[in-house]
């Protein structure tokens, strides 16, 4: 119920959680770096130094993340991979709990809960589930296989997550708004499409990668490079080169669209409090909809850093591949 000592928890120390995460990542970023002087070449374990973590800028080594993969061993859970954690633990998980309390703050204060705030929290929770039930296929992402784990990614998965990206579900939990049957088949339609592209394109260089005689890939058509790796050119990446990144960015407007023109304004009188919309209507959109320029922004920016990355794993054979998959995220137009 509203009152669960969760929710309620959440609530009222929203602030302190803020806090305390923000430490704990800065605390994290700080562990990880002092223990990557620790890895020595050729020494058992896997362990090694991300590709661009080790400059010798030491403020920049520790925000971009020294070691690639930093490991924790544990009594009892053993050893521990901390960036995998992190990426799919504490901050995504943090994220459902957070927008749950939110809707239970609704309902505590307004005795309802509106179709939005429950379309925002089904979408994001799925996000997050499918991500834990295809959690394999983050071994195959950019995060995993090349960056280094360090304040970036530490303040990324544990603050920037759950804190920046319920910020709609926090705006519906003081501000109730319905969108009704056409609104909500609006918004779940745009959800589908960008599933669509989004899953069908990661579980398909997954299913490639780890087996290209699966029927379900065994017909692509591929360019085989100098070092033995293989790049799609037909199916869903032969439309562009980041085409997972499109359906991403689609799914992240469903997180913003049942906010409407937000903005409102909380007014005190003599009879209770009301939250209405008036002049401040369109305002609070800064807010909830920050997500999916930030999204945007944040996607070319490591579309950008990919290209990079295989410009110089893959040489020639990256130019060719350019040749053959001209757009980097959308078809046709970028």
């Amino acid at each position: 119920g509203p009152d669960f000592v969760l929710w309620t928890f959440i609530w009222d120390n929203y602030l302190h959680l803020l806090t305390a995460s923000i430490g704990i990542s800065t605390v994290l970023a700080f562990f990880v770096y002092l223990k990557s002087f620790t890895v020595k070449p050729g020494q058992p374990g896997f362990r090694e130094l991300a590709a661009g973590g080790h400059t010798g800028n030491p403020i920049y080594d520790w925000f971009i993340g020294r070691e690639l993969n930093p490991r924790v061993t544990l009594p009892v859970l053993g050893t521990i991979d901390i960036k995998v954690f992190c990426e799919l633990r504490p901050g995504m998980l943090g994220w459902v709990l957070l927008d749950l309390a939110f809707i239970a703050h609704q309902y505590k204060t307004y005795g309802y809960i509106t179709d939005s705030i429950v379309l925002i929290t089904l979408f994001q929770s799925f996000y997050v589930f499918d991500a834990l039930w295809m959690e394999p296929a983050i071994l195959t992402t950019m995060d995993v296989t090349h960056d280094g784990f360090g304040f970036m990614l530490a303040f990324g998965d544990l603050v920037w997550v759950p804190f920046i990206y319920s910020l709609q579900a926090k705006y519906l939990a003081v501000y109730p708004l319905q969108l009704g049957l056409k609104g909500t088949l609006g918004v779940v339609a745009i959800q589908g499409l960008g599933y669509l592209i989004f899953r069908g394109a990661n579980n398909q260089k997954n299913r490639f990668r780890t087996n290209p005689e699966d029927p379900r890939v065994s017909h692509l058509k591929y360019i085989k490079t100098k070092s033995g790796s293989k790049l799609l050119v037909t199916g869903w990446w032969g439309m562009a080169r980041h085409i997972n990144y499109l359906g991403d960015w689609i799914m992240g407007w469903t997180y913003c669209l049942p906010t409407g023109i937000s903005g409102y304004v909380i007014q005190y009188a003599s009879d209770g409090r009301r939250v209405v919309q008036g002049d401040a209507r369109g305002w609070g959109m800064i807010v909830t909809y920050f997500y999916i320029v930030y999204f945007a922004i944040l996607l070319i920016h490591r579309e950008m850093r990919d290209e990079e990355k295989c410009e110089q794993k893959y040489g020639d054979d990256w130019k060719e591949y350019q040749k053959r998959v001209r757009w980097r995220i959308v078809p046709g137009i970028y």
